[in-house]
C-alpha cells in the first residue's frame, strides 16, 4: 500500500500522463502527493549557459550575456513554480493531498535523496527510452533512480518515443 508518492515532473508536454498516472495511483491508496521539479541544465527548455570567447577583451558584453542568462533562469525558476503550483491544484480538486517542491542539481540524485528524506513509498517518473550512445552521452535519470531509489519505483514510458521505435509497445516498467 501507498501512502506517499514522490513524483518526478519536467516541463515537457509528457509530464501530464505521469502526472495522471500519480494522481490514479493515489486516489485508489488514498496517498499523499510530493511534486517534485529539478531545475537543471539537462532539462529540455533549459537557458543555455553562455559561452564566453575572450572575456578579457569585452568585460561589458559579458556582464549583458550573465544579466541575461540569469534572467531566462528566473523565468525558467517561475515557470517550474507555476507547472507545480497546477498540478497541486488539480490533485486538490480531485481530493489528492498534494504538495510540491524545486530544487536545483542533477536529477536523479535529487528525486533519490528527496524520496529518502520526505519517506517516499513509490517514485513515478518518466522515461523517454533512450539508450544505447544516446543514454550514455545524455544519462537517463529514470535509470538512476531505479537502481539507486530506496523505495519502489514506476517509470511511465514517454509515448512519443516509443511511437518511433518498431515493435516497442507502451509499457510501464
Amino acid at each position: 500500500m501507498f501512502k506517499k508518492i514522490l513524483v518526478a515532473l519536467d516541463a515537457s508536454v509528457f509530464s501530464q500522463d505521469i502526472f495522471n498516472e500519480a494522481l490514479a495511483i493515489a486516489k485508489v491508496h488514498n496517498a499523499t502527493l510530493m511534486l517534485l521539479h529539478v531545475l537543471s541544465t539537462e532539462e529540455t527548455g533549459s537557458p543555455s549557459v553562455p559561452i564566453f570567447p575572450s572575456i578579457e577583451y569585452y568585460p561589458a558584453v559579458n556582464e549583458k550575456n550573465m544579466e541575461l542568462y540569469r534572467q531566462q533562469w528566473q523565468d525558467f525558476e517561475q515557470k517550474g513554480l507555476e507547472l507545480l503550483q497546477s498540478r497541486v491544484g488539480e490533485a486538490m480538486a480531485a481530493g489528492v493531498n498534494a504538495e510540491c517542491t524545486q530544487n536545483s542539481g542533477t536529477p536523479g540524485p535529487n528525486i533519490c535523496d528527496l524520496a529518502k528524506t520526505w519517506g517516499a513509498d513509490l517514485i513515478i517518473t518518466g522515461r523517454r527510452g533512450r539508450s544505447g550512445l544516446s543514454e550514455f552521452f545524455l544519462g537517463s535519470v529514470s535509470n538512476y533512480v531505479l537502481h539507486h531509489a530506496p523505495c519502489s519505483v514506476l517509470t511511465v514510458q514517454h509515448p512519443v518515443e516509443a511511437k518511433t521505435k518498431p515493435g516497442l509497445k507502451l509499457s510501464v516498467l
